[in-house]
């Protein structure tokens, strides 16, 4: 799909951007309509997929189909919930709340290991998805989603969007300009208006979201959004959304093969005081977490102290090199952790009360070769407000 020149530009950029204490999360202009729809607090990190493989090697635009389950099982390990394109256009309009800490997981182009390697493992945790599909690469051979399959995918939480007609380069869009203005707006208006109508002529589905192909911006597609009938139109930029975030300019994190650090950036989120206090009855309180070492506090437990010892017990892990383990904890960063040789516990106590109702925990480490894991070892707790006597502000 993506010439390997852009690929490896892509996976340059998008890898660094992501690293959200170098590129924060995007402050462009707000409408002042857009404006008058106060903040609540919640941040969405929309995740933009492509394409999967357990025997192909991993690419910038290709996945490990065991990574995609790691990375899906670890959002319900960390407590973030997955919500429905119709739930984040709704809290984008003001119309509907939504959890503080969500994801929209996005899967772009069309590819066939949607439906053979992501779909099961969608429906599996009961996650809802959408699929940002080009008309041309809609039963396009062997390696691109069929009718049936797209049709099959709409009964098990999918929602559709466009993503244009043929997909074009930067390239293509340079090209198409240079036959001058009116040339150059059939062009755009053939690769945003028509593939809006195929898919809703085809589908039982109705298109309002757009996918920008590549990324790719001109000031002239944004009056055409509004004439075609997009309300929310998704870049490759990475940060969170909010609700006063510019609906033609909306973040997207797109979670690549061969760098990890994004889907770890786009899972981090910056504890807010809007955090409703915990509850035995909550939906924290009914998750079942794992972790594949014993840790402490238990991921997913509720504890009463506000100063609690954090612990890994790498006991089962092998291949790793005990100086290159590191330990992060939210409203932290790296904290100083010490590693026991003799119990192989990595542990690090509290040294400020945390102000906070939860806390997220990561660890990595680098192999024998120097490589990272796939996913970081990561959990999260929560803290009794009541019993720690934690005030609300």
């Amino acid at each position: 799909m993506i010439r390997p020149a852009l690929i490896a530009v892509l996976t340059t950029l998008l890898c660094l951007a992501a690293d959200e204490s170098v590129s924060p999360e995007p402050a462009a202009a707000v409408p002042a309509a857009e404006a008058a729809i106060p903040d609540d607090g919640v941040r969405v990190s929309v995740l933009g997929y492509h394409d999967f493989s357990e025997k192909e090697p991993e690419t910038a635009m290709r996945m490990h189909t065991s990574k995609f389950r790691k990375q899906m099982e670890s959002l319900r390990q960390l407590g973030i919930t997955v919500i429905t394109l119709e739930d984040f256009l709704a809290w984008k309009r003001g119309e509907k709340p939504i959890p503080e800490k969500s994801v929209l997981i996005t899967l772009d182009d069309g590819w066939k290991s949607v439906y053979t390697d992501a779909l099961p493992i969608l429906k599996e945790l009961g996650y809802p998805f959408t699929l940002y599909l080009y008309k041309n690469y809609i039963d396009g051979g062997k390696k691109a989603l069929t009718t049936d399959m797209i049709n099959e995918m709409l009964l098990h939480g999918a929602s559709l969007g466009s993503h244009s007609v043929s997909h074009p380069y930067p390239a293509v869009y340079r090209s198409q300009r240079n036959k001058g203005d009116h040339n150059f707006d059939a062009f755009l208006r053939k690769e945003m208006g028509e593939s809006k109508r195929f898919i809703e002529s085809k589908f039982p589905s109705k298109v309002t979201t757009f996918a920008y192909p590549g990324g790719f911006i001109t000031e002239e597609m944004l009056p055409l959004a509004d004439e075609f009938g997009y309300t929310s139109l998704f870049t490759v930029l990475p940060g969170k959304v909010k609700r006063a975030t510019p609906d033609k300019r909306l973040p997207r994190y797109m979670i690549l093969g061969n760098c990890d650090k994004i889907f770890e950036t786009a899972t981090s989120f910056h504890e807010s005081q809007n955090t409703p206090p915990p509850t035995p009855g909550g939906a924290m309180a009914q998750l079942t977490q794992s972790t594949p070492y014993p840790v402490t506090p238990e991921a997913g437990s509720i504890i009463n102290s506000r100063l609690p010892i954090i612990t890994a017990n790498l006991a089962t892990l092998t291949d790793f090199d005990p100086k290159s383990l590191v330990m992060k904890v939210s409203g932290f960063g790296e904290v100083p952790a010490k590693f026991d040789s003799t119990t192989h516990l990595l542990s690090w106590q509290v040294t400020r009360r945390l102000r906070q109702p939860s806390c997220q925990v990561s660890i990595t480490w680098l192999d024998a070769k120097g490589k990272a894991p796939e996913t970081p070892l990561r959990w999260a707790f929560q803290i009794d407000r009541e019993s720690a006597y934690l005030p609300d502000n």
